[in-house]
């Protein structure tokens, strides 16, 4: 998928094209674990976020929101870079990142509430949604126990959440992409069901031509 949306902004915006600079720099040799570029992830992390119709700021916390993690680049750094209300945004995905679901059922409400609560301004919530769902359209690179534990997380934590702020597509989704690695055995019965669906109705429209 290109980052159409994102391209455009940072031809005609230049402080968005100054976070998008610094980024691919700071970003510049890490890989993922797909042998893909690293910058990719944190580009169409912006990129659903430009599409979702959020703000200037929230943009730039796409193309930075992982470098207090994974830099030296520190939340002082864009603070004085890029003002305020970006380091805010940054520093509650930083902190959302350190939450990690055990899959202790009882826990999920209280998750929940928690991300909600650290969040303090929903923009942060949605940028992580848009994190959570390039990293959920790349899961298969990783080894198997670390693709079920992110599907659970994401299954009973993310995508209930993005229900509850009315983004039922992007929640639709989620659960889509993570259905067959909680679920492997039921998704290829349904993968092979629908095939033989659609190959006997691809047979009737033949036979009626």
């Amino acid at each position: 998928m290109r980052a159409e949306k994102i391209e455009q902004l940072i031809r005609e915006n230049e402080t968005i094209r100054r976070a998008y600079d610094l980024s691919k720099k700071l970003h510049d040799g890490q890989k993922r674990t797909s042998g893909e570029p690293y910058f990719n992830h944190v580009l169409m992390t912006a990129e659903y976020i430009a599409e979702w119709g959020l703000d200037q700021a929230s943009i730039i916390a796409g193309l930075l929101h992982d470098t207090v993690e994974d830099t030296d680049y520190t939340i002082e750094k864009i603070r004085s870079e890029f003002g305020e209300e970006v380091a805010f945004l940054v520093d509650g995905i930083t902190k959302l990142g350190k939450i990690k679901y055990r899959g202790v059922e009882r826990q999920v409400e209280n998750l929940r509430k928690m991300i909600l609560a650290l969040s303090q301004d929903i923009r942060v919530v949605i940028i992580k949604l848009a994190d959570r769902l390039h990293n959920m359209q790349t899961l298969k690179a990783l080894p198997p126990q670390k693709q079920k534990r992110i599907a659970l997380e994401t299954m009973d934590i993310y995508s209930p959440l993005a229900y509850r702020l009315g983004m039922q597509k992007i929640s639709g989704e989620l659960e889509d992409l993570a259905f067959p690695y909680i679920y492997p055995q039921e998704y290829r019965w349904l993968i092979n069901s629908v095939k033989e669906k659609y190959e006997e109705r691809e047979k009737y429209i033949q036979k009626v031509i």
